[in-house]
């Protein structure tokens, strides 16, 4: 009989429980408040992804309720994991006053329990469709580029100063755990090796040792390639990668700033959280394989562009793209997520083409190919004049200049569904936004903004609860 292999380096130790519990959920980690035989929708997951570690009597904010692990409890434990096909092999053990489930990495992956396919993603444990499991396993290489490693490179190679600033930014506290037990317990490390995707992060000097490694941001004058003004090249870890992206757009968008009594409040033209996403997403999901390339960062006078080397995951067809989430490099996503960078399950392109909806700007395209090209476009009101490039604009919200300008580019959109919405609503008073949704041909989220709207300003009310109530035009 096969079975997942069992690959456990570490002892299960109650230093290492207290670190896990400290640094949270993520890709191997999760907290079961008290066991159920449902543990076994964890144990596949587990075992589909990288191997992770399930710890009965935590509750899901780290604080500990206690589990007393029994004769009877391990058996149990022992036959759930057996009876999943092909059987899993796991290491159960009493850790103070909790109970640890080591769960290694399969060698025959899919694996399945009684309730279908699982898998981790982020800090969950979701069930998969039919093209999600063929998706994710039509890539599923034997060693990915982000667990394979570079000669040479050892502990002696890692920086402290980027373990703290990680770990600083992720609100975990190691104490005097070293940073060889840290990277191992994240699982970008092993007795022996750093893994790639810890070098990536916490490597003194990332692009000695992966050339790759790299980012350009680049900001033209003009809606061309011709002229560039501005341009840095980061040659660092991920996260300094990230945040030298942020601070480039935020240089080279234009702001609006708008009162609210005695409050000011700062809005970029482009909403920063879509271009934040859309950041990680590139981080995330790039091949980083393809040697020779790297992530680029462009700002344009009518757009921005992001471009990341790697085309759509295998066997991902364009029609499925936005609806299915698969994560390209899974341990570098979690140490993204670990860093509040990205959400349990993505921001999601259906969500970033809602926000740019909702700011009155055009809906993102996105190009695969070669390289993935995510293009988002700035309002054409705020767009750099010729002669300005290279002048960060602050527009004042004013009654007679800004505000006008950003209200038209809004209403641009408004005027077109506002009209619509109001004919629906009054062919059918129990309308839902569903329905909306499908008649307009838009998400229901944008459906939701423009109602929220409307109500603001009086041209509809609802009547009755949200389930049996009903609209009115005002």
């Amino acid at each position: 009989m096969a079975y997942a292999r069992h690959d456990i380096t570490c002892d299960i130790t109650a230093e290492r429980v207290n670190l896990l519990i400290r640094e949270g959920e993520g890709l191997l980690v999760e907290f079961k408040e008290q066991f159920t035989t449902r543990i076994a929708e964890d144990i596949v997951a587990f075992t589909n992804a990288k191997g992770g570690t399930l710890l009965l009597g935590v509750r899901d904010n780290g604080t500990i309720r206690g589990e007393r692990l029994t004769n009877s409890m391990k058996a149990i434990i022992n036959d759930v994991a057996r009876n999943c096909k092909p059987p899993i092999a796991v290491k159960v053990a009493q850790v103070g006053e909790v109970v640890a489930v080591v769960v290694p990495e399969g060698t025959e992956k899919p694996y399945s329990c009684s309730s279908g396919y699982f898998r981790r993603l982020d800090g969950n444990t979701q069930k998969m469709s039919h093209n999600e499991l063929r998706i994710m396993f039509a890539e599923n290489e034997p060693l990915p580029f982000e667990e394979k490693t570079v000669r040479d490179f050892t502990f002696n190679d890692v920086s402290k100063a980027k373990i703290n600033a990680f770990t600083k930014e992720a609100g975990i506290r190691i104490g005097r755990t070293t940073a060889a037990d840290f990277l191992k317990s994240l699982k970008v490390a092993d007795a022996s090796r750093v893994k790639n995707a810890g070098i990536l992060f916490f490597a003194k000097d990332v692009y000695q040792h992966l050339h790759q490694a790299q980012m350009t941001l680049l900001a033209f004058k003009g809606t061309n390639r011709q002229h560039i003004y501005d341009r840095r090249d980061v040659r660092d870890d991920l996260l300094t990668q990230f945040n030298e992206a942020m601070a480039f757009l935020k240089r080279h968008l234009n702001i609006r700033s708008e009162i609210r009594g005695v409050n000011r409040r700062d809005i970029y033209e482009i909403p920063l959280e879509v271009l934040r996403e859309a950041v990680v997403n590139a981080l995330m999901h790039r091949d980083y394989s393809i040697t020779g390339t790297q992530v680029s960062v462009e700002v344009h006078d009518d757009r921005v562009e992001i471009v990341n080397p790697g085309d759509l995951p295998k066997g991902l067809p364009l029609q499925k793209f936005g609806s299915v989430s698969i994560r390209r490099n899974e341990l570098i996503a979690d140490l993204f997520f670990r860093l509040d960078k990205v959400e349990r399950v993505g921001m999601g392109i259906s969500k970033m083409k809602e926000a740019m909806l909702a700011a009155g700007l055009r809906e993102p395209t996105f190009e695969p190919g070669g390289f993935f090209r995510a293009i988002f476009y700035r309002s054409p009101e705020f767009a750099l004049k010729e002669g300005e490039a290279g002048k960060k604009t602050t527009l004042k919200t004013t009654p007679k200049t800004a505000q006008k300008a950003i209200l038209k580019t809004t209403q641009k959109t408004a005027q077109k569904i506002i009209p619509k919405i109001v004919r629906l609503i009054t062919q059918k008073p129990d309308i839902t936004r569903q329905q909306m949704a499908e008649s307009l041909g838009i998400t229901d989220s944008g459906v939701k903004y423009h109602l929220r709207k409307m109500q603001q300003e009086n041209l509809i009310r609802r009547v009755g609860p949200d389930k049996s109530g009903h609209w009115e035009v005002c």
